[in-house]
């Protein structure tokens, strides 16, 4: 079994090179390939990374190159994290839309489109090259905005299937509260990436998601930054993205009044390379929670081996709508429990959704379909009309000041 990390050398790999040498037992690996053009770091994350499969008795090999077509050749999988512009460029995601009074943010808004024109084309290279050199490959995709990179990587006929820690995240939280391990809880988890609700935690087919509110609600509304009193009377747990959408005015103010989360992932990436580079670390350290991605590792262990094994067991991912969610297009890729096998996800059947989440997951939607047709065929006013659909901008006069923003800063990285 071979399988590929386009995008090896970032700070988030070392965490899913524990996953796969804890969970070996599982999904046993032969090779783990890790490409990236940035040498130095790849080589050290790649060092780092044999130690950390040599302590936990992993007899996989890992290996390192800038090829991406040696990286890929016989590849079963394909992992995609890459970030097009690196830090410097999420920061300027985060920053420039403030300027017009909108969120600052690398997967939604301005910022998020701006990252979807800089990616798309990208990966779309990377998919065909992937093709060429396996076409049963299977492409799982971690690469932000997920939900419009999958959404590209579909369009274009790619065996691939989009992955996001929110879920995990969440049914780990709750198992946590109920004192369960996680395989007893089912969510009832719907929308798009970035943009879901929980509004059932099933336990032995029982709901206790309402008992969870009551007794934990104070310490997850803190974590997602929103009043208990939110969480209770809609009685869902939003993601945390959507306070971006409830709460958008004060995520401005607080905004324009601290760093920028790339500026802080910044600094972290720098004392994480730091450690990395000790010849004596063999073990993911806790510096690494700080950097985001929790329980990525388990999420990817688990779809790989269930799309390479066929195991048809149930899964959070991102994948085609095909009528799940029927006020939406069937070629919208939506977020929610599918089963995965060796065909891919196919979606659980899903409750009739309340209009008040189905006219905001239809508007992003809307969205996510013109900033698709933006990134694959360009054009300045294909970004204008995929920012005045967006709810969080929706209005003429910030939709051109943001497109011409946005082509000025991006300005190396579009055609």
């Amino acid at each position: 079994m071979k399988l590929t990390v386009v995008g090896g050398g970032s700070t988030y790999t070392p965490e899913l090179v524990d996953g796969f040498a804890r969970l070996r037992g599982a999904f046993p690996i032969d090779e783990l390939v890790l490409v990236d053009p940035a040498v130095e770091r790849l080589e050290l994350i790649g060092a780092f990374a044999r130690r950390i499969f040599a302590r936990q008795g992993h007899p996989g090999r890992i290996t390192t190159t800038r090829n991406l077509t040696e990286a890929v050749d016989g590849a079963d999988a394909v992992l995609l994290q890459i970030r097009v512009g690196g830090q410097a460029a999420r920061h300027e995601d985060e920053t420039w839309p403030l300027d017009c009074g909108c969120v600052g943010q690398e997967t939604t808004g301005a910022g998020g489109l701006a990252k979807a024109l800089r990616t798309v084309p990208v990966v779309l290279d990377i998919a065909e090259q992937v093709r060429r050199a396996n076409p049963r490959a299977w492409i799982i995709d971690f690469t932000n905005p997920v939900g419009i990179v999958t959404r590209a990587l579909l369009s274009e006929g790619h065996r691939a299937v989009g992955l996001c820690n929110v879920a995990i995240g969440f049914q780990r939280r709750f198992a946590g509260y109920a004192g369960v391990s996680p395989d007893r809880l089912t969510l009832d988890h719907f929308g798009l990436n970035h943009l879901t609700w929980t509004r059932a935690v099933r336990l032995a087919g029982q709901d206790i998601l309402p008992e969870l509110l009551i007794a934990h609600g104070n310490d997850l509304a803190t974590d997602l930054h929103l009043p208990v009193e939110v969480l209770r009377r809609l009685g869902v747990v939003p993601s945390y993205y959507l306070r971006y959408f409830y709460a958008h005015d004060e995520v401005v103010r607080e905004l324009l009044d601290r760093p920028s989360r790339a500026e802080e992932v910044t600094a972290l990436e720098k004392q994480l390379i730091d450690l990395y580079a000790d010849p004596a670390l063999d073990e993911k350290p806790e510096l690494l929670e700080q950097r985001g991605g929790a329980y990525y590792s388990e999420a990817a262990v688990a779809l790989t081996s269930s799309l390479l094994n066929d195991t048809g067991d149930v899964q959070v991912v991102n994948t085609l709508n095909n009528g799940t969610l029927p006020f939406l297009a069937d070629d919208a890729v939506i977020e929610v429990p599918a089963t995965i096998d060796a065909t891919g996800a196919t979606p659980l059947p899903v409750a009739a959704v309340d209009p008040l989440y189905a006219g905001l997951i239809a508007n992003v939607s809307a969205y996510e379909h013109l900033a698709l047709d933006a990134a694959l065929r360009g054009g300045e006013e294909r970004a204008f009309r995929a920012l005045l659909a967006h709810p969080l901008v929706a209005q003429i006069e910030k939709a051109e000041i943001l497109t011409g923003k946005l082509l000025a800063h991006n300005r190396q990285y579009l055609p």
